[in-house]
């Protein structure tokens, strides 16, 4: 069984301004030891500035931080037990591998002895056992990614903090390193935080993303739940892609939509019958059919574009709304070209999001 060397971290109340600027507003959070978050949301959103305040290198302006129970907010960085992975990694050029993961137990003034243990126990923790001896300006960016890794988790850590930890990588090898690093992470039993603009990192990363925009906190929940029950429309948006119909609430568990069918679902607390609305569709809850088949929305194909094992149709609706469909590729799938008319059927009404329209008021 995995150890737990994490601890927990609760945020109460943070506010922080720059000036006449607020950064963060009210924000109120709860980590588990051991627990791995994403802080999700886009540029600007105050994910940096908080992830900078957990760290020690901004004071909030008002609110607490809590490590283990303990309040930290006035504590400086170099005496939290957080370590950090920067976003270019960080690493001094002119140090081998071996002092790299050494510097922050030397500043500790820690025994010699128990740094050459336990650089050894990092390296080996991130297989790199066999490039102690080389500079930073050796390694690949994946190598070097472990090495700040190695050098985070060697302080023994309650939490440790990745900004951004991908975006210098390339596709393939950002793949990789996020399967490799949550392994990593998850087996040492150490509490973590990722801050990432990459919606698609945070889903395969995360026990829970907690979204963020114009530094307040939208929601907060396990990948599924955001992905398949977004609790506000700029999550719907955020998370994923989302298909957008307009329609009318013409009963508590009936849209009829401007593309010309109905759908049945509850409609969310407090929105009046009458309301404008907007249903939201994900790309693999429609499926193609012929065009006039009955319940079908009618709509004409713009374009495919072949994604290797799937493809995306982006089809508009006789309303004029754009959708995109995804479908896997297979020997019985044919390509359609554009202008081809269509029926869009929605497989699975569970998967349906209602939203009011925006500046609509509720009951």
């Amino acid at each position: 069984m995995t150890a737990t060397r994490g601890t927990g971290l609760a945020l109460s109340g943070i506010n922080h301004f720059f000036g006449a600027t607020q950064a963060l507003d009210g924000i109120t959070l709860r980590i588990d030891a051991a627990e791995m978050i994403a802080l999700l949301g886009p540029s600007g959103c105050g994910k940096t500035t908080l992830l900078q305040i957990i760290a020690g290198f901004l004071q909030p302006s008002q609110g607490e931080v809590l490590l283990d129970g303990f309040r930290i907010e006035h504590i400086p960085a170099n005496r939290r037990r957080v370590g950090m992975v920067f976003q270019n990694y960080a690493l001094f050029p002119h140090l081998s591998v071996f002092e790299n993961v050494a510097y922050g137990l030397k500043a500790r003034k820690t025994p010699a002895v128990t740094v050459k243990a336990k650089v050894a126990e990092m390296l080996a923790l991130v297989k790199m056992s066999h490039l102690a001896g080389r500079l930073p300006g050796q390694l690949s960016g994946g190598q070097q990614q472990r090495v700040a890794l190695a050098r985070a988790l060697a302080i023994e850590p309650g939490i440790v903090l990745l900004d951004e930890p991908f975006s210098a990588l390339d596709k393939n090898l950002r793949l990789d390193m996020q399967i490799e690093i949550k392994s990593l992470l998850k087996g040492y039993g150490v509490t973590s935080i990722i801050v990432t603009h990459d919606q698609e990192e945070a889903l395969s990363m995360a026990d829970r993303i907690v979204v963020m925009n114009r530094g307040r906190i939208e929601q907060v929940g396990t990948p599924d739940t955001l992905y398949d029950r977004p609790a506000t429309l700029f999550v719907n948006q955020f998370i994923g892609h989302a298909n957008f119909l307009k329609g009318t609430l013409a009963a508590p568990d009936r849209v009829i939509l401007q593309a010309g069918a109905e759908v049945t679902l509850a409609a969310p607390s407090g929105l009046a019958v009458g309301s404008a609305v907007l249903l939201s569709l994900r790309p693999e809850n429609i499926t193609l059919t012929a065009p006039g088949a009955p319940g079908a929305l009618a709509a004409t194909v713009r374009l495919t574009l072949p994604l290797g094992a799937a493809e995306v149709i982006e089809a508009i609706t006789t309303s004029g709304e754009t959708m995109k469909i995804h479908r896997p590729r297979s020997p019985a799938t044919r390509s359609i070209s554009g202008d081809t008319p269509v029926g869009l059927v929605i497989t699975d009404p569970t998967g349906i999001g209602l939203f009011v329209m925006p500046d609509t008021p509720t009951a």
